[in-house]
C-alpha cells in the first residue's frame, strides 16, 4: 500500500484535497527555523529571525497576491511576526522540552495564515484574529525581555514598540480602518501600550507578568475602539474596558509580589 502511496498517483491526488499546500510548507518551515534559533547562540538566533522575516513576509505576499482594497496591507506582516514571536520566547522553555512543541508551533503559524488568508471575518475569526495578535506581542515582549533584559541594546522598549506598530495597524485594518485613519489608530493604540510598557519597566515587574501587561493594554484598546466603532457608548466602552484592565493590573501586581 506504502508503495503505491510513493508511486506517485495518489500522493497528487492527496495534495489536491488541501488547500494551498505552500502554506503548510511554508509554516512548517518556520517552525523549524525557530527551532533552530530556540538551541543556538545569540547569533544564529539573529539569522533565524532574520529568516523568519524575509520568508514569512515573501511567502505571505506570494500566496496572499496583491493588496487589494479594503483588506490592508498589514496582513503581510502577521505571518513574519508571528515567526518571529515565536524565536524569541521559544528561548523561554528548556532545551530538551522545547523540541516537543516544533508540530504543535507548526499548527499555530499555518492557523495564523489561515486566518489572514480569509479575505473577510466573521465575529469568531476576528476574535481569533484579536487574540493571535496580542498572542504575538505577548511572547515578542517575553522573548526580548528574556534575551536583553531591560538594559540591552538594541533598546528592548524600542523592539517590542516598533512590533506593537504593525500588529496595531493589523489590529486597526481588521477593524475596517485604511489609510491615513488606519495608521493614525495604529500610533495611538501603539502610545497606549508603550505607556504601560514603560511603567511596567519602571516599576521593575519580574518575570513574565510585564510581558503580559503589554498585551493585555494591546487587547483592550484594540476592544474599546472596536466597540466605539461598533457604536457603543463611550460610557459603557470606558466601563466595560477600564474594568478589564484595572482587573488584570491588580492581578499582575499580586502575582509581582508573590
Amino acid at each position: 500500500m506504502i508503495a503505491r502511496m510513493l508511486s506517485g498517483r495518489r500522493v497528487p491526488a492527496a495534495l489536491q484535497r488541501i488547500d494551498r499546500p505552500q502554506a503548510i510548507a511554508l509554516t512548517a518551515a518556520l517552525a523549524v527555523t525557530a527551532a533552530i534559533g530556540w538551541l543556538a547562540s545569540p547569533v544564529v538566533l539573529a539569522v533565524a529571525v532574520g529568516i523568519e522575516l524575509a520568508a514569512g513576509g515573501l511567502g505571505a505576499v506570494a500566496l496572499m497576491g496583491p493588496s487589494r482594497p479594503g483588506l490592508g496591507i498589514g496582513r503581510y506582516t502577521t505571518l513574519a511576526l508571528a515567526g518571529v514571536s515565536a524565536a524569541l520566547a521559544g528561548r523561554l522553555i528548556p532545551g530538551g522540552v522545547s523540541l516537543l512543541f516544533v508540530p504543535l508551533l507548526a499548527v499555530m503559524l499555518w492557523a495564523v495564515l489561515w486566518l489572514e488568508l480569509r479575505a473577510s471575518f466573521d465575529t469568531t475569526e476576528r476574535t481569533a484574529l484579536d487574540l493571535a495578535l496580542t498572542a504575538i506581542l505577548f511572547a515578542t515582549a517575553a522573548g526580548i525581555g528574556g534575551l536583553l533584559g531591560n538594559q540591552g541594546w538594541p533598546p528592548p522598549l524600542g523592539l517590542v514598540l516598533a512590533v506593537g506598530l504593525l500588529l496595531s495597524l493589523r489590529s486597526a485594518e481588521a477593524r475596517g480602518e485604511g489609510g491615513v485613519q488606519a495608521i493614525g489608530q495604529a500610533l495611538l493604540h501603539t502610545l497606549a501600550i508603550g505607556q504601560v510598557a514603560v511603567a511596567v519597566v519602571v516599576l521593575r515587574i519580574p518575570g513574565l507578568v510585564g510581558p503580559a501587561l503589554v498585551a493585555l493594554a494591546f487587547y483592550v484598546w484594540g476592544g474599546a475602539a472596536d466597540a466605539l466603532g461598533g457604536g457603543a457608548t463611550p460610557r459603557s466602552v470606558a466601563f466595560e474596558f477600564g474594568s478589564l484592565a484595572l482587573l488584570g493590573f491588580i492581578v499582575a501586581v499580586l502575582m509581582a509580589h508573590a
